[in-house]
């Protein structure tokens, strides 16, 4: 009789019974282990959190007061003679990937990932397994990115039209992962950079934690309008469209993510700018990652589970689709 695999699909999420923990859980259980901070990945309510020791700050300010024990990258931990270590997966900062060994057997637990480094998350890293999991949000041939520089380049050059012609430049990005990246890309044009809330709660939190960012502004009922003209605003995507934005005029939308790379949502969009930077793999880069880890199998969620499966069996390597709760990063 064939032994069940490492990691098992539960109701609760995937679990390692050989040391009895979960890992990104979408319900309440004893111990998880969390890849990164998404409020997809990372949910309250277990007693015990390991994950890196980035993640830490992120996790108490998104899910309050916890067991949370912070690691290091590549430093293995037992539980119950299961060895357990994180690795960069390059999504966000403190994201990682989980390497489970157990007599003999090795599987890996990508979580989100990206493979070029970003100068903040940490460069992925492929782990040789026997089995690997892996996202597939961007998995359709379509999505091929350009390098980060040259998207960074565009976004400074809009900025400095912006700024030439007295307009507020207002990014959108997700308060965790994409924000700090625009911080990072605009700090060098821009006069100043201004924050919604979300973001600068988030940022505090990460520069307590010791990561080395710009120093932005945050926004608050008491700052003068005319102190945002012709500066960077940088908002979660809950704010477009919102009374709120109305104090920047006159100002431009640039939106943030990788979805722009499909001209139809650039026009729903109705922003005045689309920059395709995303905190995830694109096609080639999930291939290339999938191929590196060696795996003999491979199981594919969230996203296009069914095109990368497909063509991952049509190359004769086996692979699964599963059905997961992960895919909507920021709630």
């Amino acid at each position: 009789m064939p032994l069940p695999p490492l990691i098992q699909r539960t109701p609760k999420g995937l679990y390692c019974a050989a040391g009895d923990f979960f890992i990104d859980p979408w319900a309440p259980v004893y111990k998880a282990i969390i890849t990164h901070a998404h409020s997809d990945h990372a949910r309250a309510g277990s007693q015990q959190y390991l994950c890196h020791h980035h993640s830490v700050p992120l996790l108490q300010l998104r899910l309050g007061n916890h067991a949370y024990q912070g690691i290091a990258w590549n430093q293995p931990v037992h539980i119950n003679g299961v060895s357990v270590s994180l690795h960069p997966a390059g999504h966000i900062i403190g994201s990682s990937q989980v390497r489970i060994a157990y007599k003999g057997e090795v599987w890996v637990v990508s979580g989100d990932y990206k493979l070029e480094n970003d100068g903040l998350s940490g460069a992925f890293e492929p782990v040789t397994c026997h089995t690997f999991v892996t996202e597939s949000t961007f998995g359709l041939p379509i999505y091929t990115w350009q390098p980060q520089a040259a998207v960074y380049a565009q976004m400074q050059q809009w900025v400095l039209n912006n700024q030439a012609n007295g307009i507020t430049s207002v990014l959108i990005a997700y308060s965790l992962g994409k924000a700090q990246r625009v911080v990072q890309a605009l700090h060098p044009v821009a006069k100043q950079i201004f924050v919604h809330g979300a973001i600068a709660n988030t940022h505090d939190a990460l520069l307590r934690a010791g990561c080395q960012l710009p120093q932005v502004h945050t926004i608050s009922a008491q700052t003068p309008v005319s102190a945002l003209k012709g500066t960077v605003v940088i908002a979660p995507p809950s704010t477009l469209d919102t009374a709120w934005m109305q104090r920047f005029a006159p100002y431009a939308t640039g939106i943030c993510s990788g979805w722009m790379q499909v001209r139809g949502n650039v026009k729903r969009s109705n922003a005045d700018a689309a920059f395709v930077l995303s905190d995830h793999a694109d096609w080639p880069g999930l291939l290339q990652a999938i191929k590196a880890t060696q795996a003999q199998k491979v199981w594919v969620t969230h996203g296009f589970q069914s095109v990368l499966s497909r063509y991952l069996n049509e190359q004769g390597i086996e692979a699964d689709e599963i059905t997961t709760q992960f895919g909507a990063e920021e709630v």
